[in-house]
């Protein structure tokens, strides 16, 4: 078995190539939609079913936090740094996403000014009809910025606590999260003037759970199962099996159809053992060759830009391609994609660099002078190595 470790630190390549496949798989899921890809028929069903990447995007940031902050959160040490790291790393780029899209996309011109000043907040999430064209795709975030809040009074309550009683607690809160869309004031959701309680982040609780779960048993992993984890042909194909099934119609609603309690359950279970298919084995058996090529690392860098900034790119593909809503020919997706991955990442790489990087090179060295002011004398601080952001998805995002 490989040697036990409490507190890990270390950067892992394939996770980072991992992100940027979720970030490209919400992008081809929304160009599905909106080239009018039939949900009902193959592979339009299994494209549908790409909005699992969000959860792929949720379990990455709750591995990848979890690991490196449990300890530190579990003593109250280093939260209000915590949190302005995590600022720092969501908004810059969020805000000029956001005023961009309001300024110029044609389709958000009519908006009002609740509706605006909720998604600049990254409330729009709890406003009736505030999900703004080329930014409905957000909602996600909001969702695992919730989870950024969160998880800090998770840690605290028993991050330092035996590793039973986390793991317990961790399963517990995803078996309670079922019975949310069941809450009566939840299910009559959405009325008129009322937001969709459906999708409000207790319900996904399972999907950070994965990553939770994940970085408890990091190098914990016994030699024969790591050799399992490492057939990624097997994981990648029970995940797309899974996709497939959950964009049966026999599964449930398929396309824009409201859920019932049920479906929504069986929708989220499918999300969670898809993200687990993906992400547990990956993070407890890193390296991959492929993801952990410069492409990848480059694009998995890059990842939160393109999640950020593909659906306002979708938006305009249309008319500067010339090509109507729904129009679904395979060729007219093929071309969409094609230019809306071209156009993201070349957006996302000029985000990255003038925007996020910047913002968070000076958010770290601003929370960096301030924690040291506080620091107790003697107390020795691993580095900040790999402390990264997933969107997505939504991501859900993206975002870890």
């Amino acid at each position: 078995m490989h040697s036990a470790q409490s507190y890990a630190t270390g950067f892992i390549p394939s996770l980072e190539g991992l992100r940027a496949v979720a970030a490209l798989g919400i992008m081809l899921t929304h160009v599905a939609f909106q080239s009018g890809m039939d949900p009902a028929t193959f592979p339009g069903d299994l494209l549908a079913r790409f909005d699992f990447f969000v959860p792929v995007f949720f379990a990455l940031s709750a591995f990848l936090l979890w690991r490196r902050h449990r300890l530190d959160h579990a003593q109250g040490y280093g939260i209000a740094r915590y949190y302005l790291n995590r600022l720092g790393r969501i908004f810059p780029a969020y805000l000029v996403l956001v005023v961009l899209v309001l300024l110029l996309l044609p389709e958000a011109a009519g908006i009002s000014w609740q509706v605006a000043l909720a998604n600049l907040f990254m409330v729009q999430l709890y406003i009736p009809d505030a999900l703004a064209p080329g930014m409905t795709h957000l909602w996600s975030l909001v969702v695992e910025v919730a989870f950024y809040l969160a998880m800090p009074l998770l840690a605290l309550a028993v991050g330092a606590r035996r590793r039973l009683i986390r793991l317990s607690t961790i399963a517990a809160l995803s078996v309670l999260s079922l019975g949310w869309p069941w809450l009566p004031f939840v299910a009559a959701s959405p009325d008129e003037g009322v937001p969709n309680m459906q999708i409000f982040p207790p319900s996904y609780i399972a999907w950070f759970a994965v990553g939770l779960l994940a970085a408890e048993f990091e190098n914990r992993v016994p030699d024969w199962l790591d050799r399992i984890f490492r057939w990624r042909w097997l994981w990648w194909g029970l995940a797309m099996l899974t996709a497939w099934v959950a964009a049966q119609e026999w599964y449930g609603p398929i396309g824009l159809t409201h859920p019932s309690a049920f479906e929504f359950n069986l929708r989220v279970l499918a999300g969670t053992v898809f993200a687990a298919c993906l992400v547990v084995p990956y993070a407890l058996a890193p390296g991959d060759r492929f993801l952990g090529t410069r492409e990848m690392q480059a694009l998995g860098r890059w990842s939160y830009g393109i999640f950020l900034w593909h659906l306002a790119v979708l938006t305009v593909a249309f008319p500067v391609l010339g090509i109507d809503l729904f129009s679904g020919s395979w060729i007219v997706f093929l071309i969409l994609a094609a230019f809306t991955t071209v156009v993201s990442v070349v957006v996302a790489a000029i985000s990255y660099s003038l925007i996020e990087e910047p913002a968070r090179k000076f958010v770290r060295d601003l929370s960096s002078r301030l924690e040291r002011k506080q620091e107790p004398v003697g107390r020795h601080r691993q580095p900040e190595e790999g402390y990264q952001v997933v969107s997505e998805t939504a991501g859900p995002g993206a975002q870890s």
